[in-house]
């Protein structure tokens, strides 16, 4: 019995090209390290050893650097600033502030040598993000030149450096909920000229502005039920002159913005665009042809690609995995359909162990709606039939379960368990009608989606629906809990970084999430019914929490007064050092050999 394997790598992300060089981010147990390929000359590290790059705006930070030919420009992690790596060295552009605590992200270098980023500032009176300007070379300090808002993302200055796009929203709105795209003009001086108004509102949501390189402005909008591509002239205004590139029916072309650098489609030259399409966790790359009008999908052996994607005449760069194997960057003709892996990231494929394949699986909800999962089956020679399940509840809530290797899937599977990962109403890849129907139900729909979807797949008799058990991290972990204190469906709950009580946690979670539960929860009279540190709370099965004691999205004292008040039928092991979901290989390990011990204990 084998624990899922731990690499040095344990993470591929944030993919960039610079001419005929790629660039990614590697999660190391040392921290995140920048890397490129160099073709036939081979991989390398870009920055001296121990220099890490993460930005922590919001807390899960993203676009933490930009590449060109001879710099880049990247977030150091240790103190936030931005700095330039040449040949000849480190230079720091930012200077970290005398007071508070200054944090940048989403990087974009113009055409003027000025960069443009998101500055999050932190002080005594709380924090503040705007977007800020400042000259490449770092001879003067940064200025902001929009502020206002409570949020500022996707800053993308046009080709010629003489115009401006970028996003805004406020509380108590997630990106996905509604957002606003701007234009404005780059003066000479760095500032910036009259804003106009392009698309969105609180009812739309609007991701990825990006200017081809004839200069025209694209961006991804999900006004009509489903986040589709669209162009518009830059000197439109609000819905003027839009036009409606790429639908794909039933398929969303944008994704939740958990992370500032996302993209989901690129431009390979002024003619076609490389799109992804993402239909719940499954995603499949297309290439849409404004000569031809119309749109190819590309033949891949990847079933998820994340939303990181860069493209060259011919060429697309992409981190894809499957079913059998883990998450790796990849080059693909999209002409020829030739592949090149420049790494094989977390452990490449499922080796000498059948990698489990997903049953794709659509359920009717109790009160008749249409609900999503997939089911991982155990081989038939790993134990008796019928099997015991594994629910899984994934975080976000505005997420989903993707298609691709998972090393804890594979191990429980192993362990003759079936498991089933559902998509519950609010998951992404499904419109926006599917993502907006856990408003004011969390907690509630989450749940009874669980239930509905195990109860669904235990029909035929494969699965023991005496044997049910129930696990989910973060937003996940909390309707794991909700399941284990509302129903009597599950034999055990494990849960990770888990939410306990959502209106509590406005005060402790980050800026960005603050008001993350307001509409998640509905009318504020509902929310004392909603947490689980209510008086009177129980557990109708043994409950295990792994949390780690650094924790900053969901600090650890909830889960400690959960875990206090329910007594012997709750356990919390607390990790030191340790954030939001666990990285360091032997915890991992230890927390997963827990699991199952707690599994087994509760089905014996």
């Amino acid at each position: 019995m084998s624990a899922p394997a731990e690499p040095g790598v344990a993470s591929v992300d944030a993919v960039q090209l610079a001419r005929e060089h790629v660039y990614w981010i590697e999660g190391r147990a040392s921290g995140d390290v920048l890397v490129r390929s160099r073709g036939s000359a081979g991989v390398e590290d870009v920055l001296p050893p121990g220099v890490a790059v993460a930005s922590r705006v919001h807390e899960y930070g993203g676009g933490a650097y930009v590449a060109t030919d001879d710099a880049v420009w990247f977030v150091r992690a240790d103190d936030q600033q931005i700095w330039r790596a040449t040949r000849g060295g480190l230079r720091a552009v930012t200077a970290a502030p005398q007071d508070g605590e200054h944090r940048y992200a989403d990087l974009r270098l113009s055409a003027t040598g000025l960069l443009v980023a998101v500055r999050e500032r932190h002080h005594n009176a709380g924090v503040t993000n705007e977007l800020v300007m400042v000259p490449a070379d770092g001879l003067a300090a940064p200025w902001p030149v929009a502020q206002g808002w409570d949020f500022y993302s996707f800053p993308r200055p046009s080709p010629d450096g003489t115009a401006l796009a970028w996003t805004t929203w406020r509380h108590p709105l997630m990106p996905w909920d509604g957002t606003w795209l701007w234009v404005a003009e780059i003066r000479k001086d760095g500032t910036l000229g009259t804003f106009r108004h392009i698309a969105g509102g609180s009812d739309e949501s609007v991701f990825q502005p990006e200017w081809s390189p004839g200069g025209v402005l694209h961006f991804v909008s999900d006004r009509t039920g489903w986040w589709d591509l669209y162009a518009c002239p830059p000197d439109g205004g609000p819905n003027s002159d839009i036009v409606s590139l790429v639908h794909v029916e039933s398929a969303d072309l944008g994704t939740a913005q958990w992370e500032f650098g996302y993209s989901t489609y690129a431009f390979l030259d002024n003619d076609r665009i490389a799109v992804l399409a993402h239909r719940g966790g499954a995603t499949r790359l297309h290439v849409w042809s404004r000569s031809r009008c119309d749109m190819r999908a590309v033949e891949l052996p990847y079933t998820s690609i994340k939303p990181y994607l860069a493209a060259h005449p011919r060429r697309v760069t992409m981190i894809g995995s499957a079913p059998d194997r883990m998450p790796a960057v990849i080059v693909a003709d999209i002409d020829s359909g030739d592949i090149r892996a420049l790494t094989a990231a977390m452990g490449g494929t499922a080796g000498s162990r059948a990698a489990p394949r997903p049953e794709i699986v659509d359920i009717r909800a109790r009160d008749g709606a249409r609900v999503h999962a997939s089911l991982y089956r155990p081989r038939p020679d790993r134990g008796p039939q019928p099997v015991p399940v594994i629910v899984r509840a994934h975080p976000g809530p505005t997420s989903n379960a993707p298609l691709r290797l998972d090393p804890w899937v594979q191990f429980f599977v192993d362990q003759g368990f079936a498991v089933l990962d559902v998509d519950y109403r609010g998951s992404t890849g499904y419109g926006r009608a599917y993502r907006n129907a856990l408003r004011g139900h969390w907690g509630i729909l989450d749940v009874s989606d669980c239930v509905d979807a195990v109860q669904a797949i235990g029909q035929d008799g494969s699965v023991d629906l005496t044997r049910a058990v129930i696990s989910g991290a973060s937003a996940g972990g909390y309707t794991a809990l909700r399941a284990a204190t509302n129903t009597t469906r599950f034999r055990a709950a494990t849960v990770r970084s888990a939410i306990v009580d959502p209106a509590a946690w406005r005060s402790a979670a980050p800026k960005f999430q603050s008001h993350h539960a307001d509409l998640l929860l509905g009318p504020s009279s509902t929310w004392p019914d909603r947490s689980l540190l209510r008086p009177g709370i129980t557990a109708h099965c043994p409950i295990l929490a792994f949390h780690g004691d650094q924790d900053t999205i969901t600090p650890v004292r909830q889960v400690q007064e959960f875990v206090t008040a329910l007594g012997d039928r709750a356990s919390l092991v607390a990790f030191p050092n340790e954030g939001h979901g666990l990285s360091r290989p032997g915890n991992i390990e230890h927390a997963i050999y827990a699991e199952l011990a707690h599994y087994r204990a509760a089905l014996t």
